[in-house]
């Protein structure tokens, strides 16, 4: 990174604080969560370490009071950034009647949170493509100056959702930001044996849309990728494909053993690339943070996250007769 990048960007010291501070949340947040999984508290955790800086700096670089985003399961750093907080992802852990995605009917990482533009997804993978782009063409229809960001993992760019939503998208001119986290592995599958192209980005051509990769470490490339897109959208230019490259330090989610299909060699490599370092120490190198305020923050969010924790292991469960909430119609 090179010294006071994030100037040229037009980001100010105080800004790129937020992002490490955000990506700090999401990483610790994350940490509790395999804690409180491995001590049978939580049933499930599918993780976002390792792809923080994509979230963050993707995030960092839309509206918040206009656009809509539609992250797919791994995108704790998106939804804090746009309003998520701790305490509820940790009720959705704990699967509460006071979750804000589902009332705890409905397994952690189906963000949904209406006031702040968060759109639900739903279990197969890559169906919020299609509703990126859905309510992009509304936004154009009613002349809104909106786009909207839709995530999803290299394996799910493979889908037919995916493809069908570019195309509509790049055909009808659509501010979609469609924005590939390639984090190495779809479960088990590496991506040498996904794509028959060198990178995703590749694939946009196809679409009538530009396609641009960047290093997913760093939070200032995305951005500017981003930033760069979302402008281009609202200018009525249509769709871009980004495509942030970084890697899953953890297990596919926690009913996985990754140690069956990658070395813990390979893994050792990619966390010397760990954006939660190489973003701290940009910092330090350009006089933004020092050892002080660093662990001035770290102290915050473990304050934030152990106050989430307590009350969401407190926090009463729903009525069993909840679950048949919203299945039928109520007269």
């Amino acid at each position: 990174m090179a010294e006071n990048r994030h100037k040229e960007l037009g980001l100010s010291d105080e800004t790129v604080l937020e992002m490490y501070e955000t990506m700090l949340l999401a990483r610790r947040i994350d940490e509790r969560m395999w804690l409180l999984n491995r001590s049978g508290k939580i049933p499930f955790v599918i993780s976002c370490q390792g792809q923080e800086a994509a979230q963050v700096g993707a995030a960092f670089a839309l509206d918040r009071n206009k656009d809509y985003v539609l992250p797919y399961y791994r995108d704790l750093g998106v939804v804090l950034t746009f309003g998520m907080t701790p305490k509820e992802l940790m009720l959705s852990g704990f699967a509460k009647a006071e979750d804000p995605n589902s009332g705890g009917r409905q397994m952690p990482g189906h963000f949904g949170q209406k006031k702040n533009r968060i759109v639900t997804g739903s279990s197969p993978v890559t169906t919020q493509v299609p509703h990126a782009v859905g309510i992009a063409l509304a936004g154009k229809m009613e002349n809104k100056d909106l786009v909207t960001f839709v995530t999803f993992g290299e394996g799910s760019s493979n889908q037919g959702d995916f493809h069908e939503g570019a195309n509509f998208a790049g055909v009808h001119k659509l501010p979609v930001i469609f924005m590939c986290e390639n984090n190495k592995y779809a479960i088990s599958v590496p991506i040498e044996k996904q794509l028959a192209c060198e990178k995703v980005s590749d694939r946009a051509i196809g679409y009538g849309m530009p396609g641009v990769t960047v290093d997913g470490n760093n939070p200032l490339d995305v951005y500017r990728a981003v930033k760069e897109a979302a402008e281009r959208g609202r200018r009525g230019e249509g769709p871009t494909l980004i495509e942030a490259v970084s890697y899953r330090l953890t297990a596919h989610s926690s009913d996985d053993d990754d140690r069956s299909y990658r070395s813990p060699d390979e893994v050792a490599e990619a966390k010397t690339k760990d954006s939660i370092i190489t973003f701290g120490a940009y910092l330090k190198e350009t006089g933004i943070m020092n050892d002080e305020l660093e662990k001035e923050i770290n102290d915050r969010v473990m304050k934030i996250v152990n106050e989430a924790t307590d009350y969401a292991e407190n926090a009463p469960y729903a009525d069993a007769e909840d679950a048949l909430k919203y299945v039928y119609g109520n007269e």
